[in-house]
Order: C-alpha cells, then structure tokens, then sequence
C-alpha cells in the first residue's frame, strides 16, 4: 500500500504563475507545522523555495487570504524548491484577490 497520494498531473503547468514574496506556516501531515516560502502561485498551485524534508507526495494545508485553508499535494521536488497541487482549483474571482492580496505593487501583476 502507497503511503504517499495518487497524483495525476494533466497540462496544468501551463497556467499562468504569478510571483509573490509569502512566508507561510503550513500543516503537514507527518511533520506538523513548517514554514514555507511561497515564491509563486496559480490557480492550481504554488511553488516554494524553502523545500526542506518535503517528498514527491507529501500532503500540507496552506493557509491564504480570502480562500482560508486548503490542501495541496508536492507534484516535485527539485534542488530546494517544491511544486504543490491543490486539492480543488479556486475560483477565477477568488483567486484574483489572493493575488490582490499577496501581490500588492500592480505593477508586478501580470496583466489580466
């Protein structure tokens, strides 16, 4: 029996990714509370450059402005970073003031 989730990744990776600059504490499943680095972020996902003892697998809950808690799933693991899936895609106006929200200079938004 696998101990880590059953991921399928279809061609998600093409959504847009926004930069942001958000340290978080995450709940992880076997670790308890890590603090993370979230450098970036879709609405599918985000990546983080602080990706200490996680694994292909890995299963946390994030906390985010407007969308509260949610859990994601670590799709990779390359050098320090980690990519996440989230469990469920947050909706389009939802996800718009995340980015409000963690992303507060316009001018490093992409446009929409």
């Amino acid at each position: 029996m696998s101990a880590g989730a059953s991921l399928s990744v279809t061609d998600m990776r093409r959504a847009a990714r926004h930069p942001v600059d958000f340290p978080v504490i995450v709940e992880h499943h076997a670790q308890g509370d890590m603090n993370l680095h979230v450098a970036n972020i879709s609405a599918h996902g985000f990546m983080v450059d602080d990706a200490h003892n996680l694994q292909r697998g890995d299963r946390v809950i994030i906390r985010l402005p407007v969308v509260g808690r949610i859990e994601a799933y670590v799709i990779w693991v390359r050098d320090n970073r980690a990519g996440f899936q989230f469990e469920r895609i947050i909706r389009l106006d939802d996800f718009m003031a995340v980015i409000d929200t963690l992303q507060p200079n316009p001018r490093l938004r992409r446009p929409r």
